[in-house]
This record gives structure tokens, C-alpha cells and sequence, in this order.
């Protein structure tokens, strides 16, 4: 699984402001309709959704919120960082500053579990984490899940 193949490369934000889980997903969601070209409501409303079966907040300041969405052809990916960690119920109850979203089509069923399993292994990493919060850049961002993915597989 190519994790730098699922990001879209508009759908990186390092900046972003939030002062609760709802607005850093109101803040997900701009970002993926822009980047994806979808209705921002129905993003949102999708991801919320999916929060009501449990929290995506995976523990050590990250989330994976992720929905299915009409209109997408393929899992596809945006990452945002918040300039202040958010309380987002994540697992070990710490805030959350680093958000990667995944999104499918709704009957993808295997490769939106694959993504979301290699998303959770790159992000498990405190040396990926960390790389992440110092990225000054875009490509940055990009270059360090196309290289964890290469390190994976090999």
C-alpha cells in the first residue's frame, strides 16, 4: 500500500486552526472537497457520522477520521496539522494535532482497510510523528509517507 499515492497533493494543510474536535474535522472536510472536489456539508456530515461509532483519535496526538463517500473512485487521503492539538477522545485521552483522513467509495471494502492499516502503521511511529510536526513543506509532508511506505515494503 502506497500511503504517498493516496494523498492528494492539494490536500495538505500544515496550518490549520481548531479549537475542538468539531471544528479540526469541519477543517478536514474543507480540506477533502476542495482537494477531492466534493460538497464540504457532505464531507463533514460523513465524517461526523462515522465519529458516532467511536472515536478515530488513534493515541499520541494523531486521528485517522475516515468516511465513505459517494463520488470518490478510489481511497484518497488529506493530512492536516493544527497549529494546537485539539481534545479529540482519542484513545490515551492526549489532544490531537496531526489528522490523515481517508476517504472510499462506498462498496470499497479491502483497500480502505489496507489504507487504514498502513496509515495506523506509518503514525505509530514517534520518529514519523515528529517528523511530521517539524515539516515545513508540502512535499515534506509527502516525501515522508512516500519513504516510510518504500521502508515498509521492503
Amino acid at each position: 500500500m502506497d500511503i504517498g499515492e493516496l494523498l492528494v497533493r492539494d490536500g495538505v494543510v500544515l496550518k490549520s486552526g481548531a479549537s475542538s474536535k468539531r471544528q479540526a474535522l469541519h477543517s478536514v472536510a474543507s480540506v477533502a472537497a476542495q482537494a477531492l472536489d466534493l460538497e464540504e456539508a457532505r464531507v463533514f456530515d460523513a465524517l461526523l457520522e462515522r465519529e458516532t461509532l467511536g472515536s478515530t483519535g488513534l493515541g499520541s496526538g494523531v486521528a485517522v477520521p475516515h468516511a465513505r463517500l459517494e463520488g470518490i473512485d478510489r481511497v484518497r487521503a488529506v493530512f492536516v496539522r493544527l497549529d494546537t492539538p485539539v481534545a479529540y477522545d482519542a484513545v490515551d485521552d492526549r489532544p490531537v494535532d496531526l489528522m490523515f483522513a481517508l476517504f472510499a467509495p462506498p462498496r470499497d471494502g479491502a483497500e480502505h482497510l489496507r489504507a487504514l492499516a498502513a496509515v495506523s502503521r506509518a503514525l505509530r511511529s514517534s520518529e514519523m510523528r515528529e517528523q511530521l510536526r517539524q515539516a515545513r513543506t508540502v512535499d515534506a509532508i509527502h516525501a515522508l509517507f512516500v519513504r516510510d511506505d518504500t521502508a515498509t515494503a521492503a
